[in-house]
């Protein structure tokens, strides 16, 4: 099963996704990296770092945050919706 989400997320690598996994959880994000067990996405939306926003440090979200492909339940595209 996890060949199957990998091929799928590597279609969807750029786009915006809801993924749903095995326990429940939601992650909605941007597919920024793609290996045979994870999947990396970059939340979309504002930070809100809160303040005025003077001297900010930093860039992005970097490599995002990975979820394994075995615990992806449902995968959906987004892209169309948001």
């Amino acid at each position: 099963m996890s060949l199957h989400w990998y091929h799928t997320c590597c279609r969807y690598h750029g786009k915006v996704v809801r993924i749903h996994d095995k326990f429940g959880n939601v992650h909605i994000g941007r597919i920024v990296h793609v290996t045979p067990t994870r999947v990396y996405i970059a939340p979309v939306g504002a930070r809100n770092l809160g303040g005025f926003g003077y001297a900010f440090v930093g860039w992005g979200w970097g490599w995002g945050y990975g979820i394994a492909l075995a615990a992806i339940a449902a995968i959906a595209l987004i892209g169309l919706f948001w």
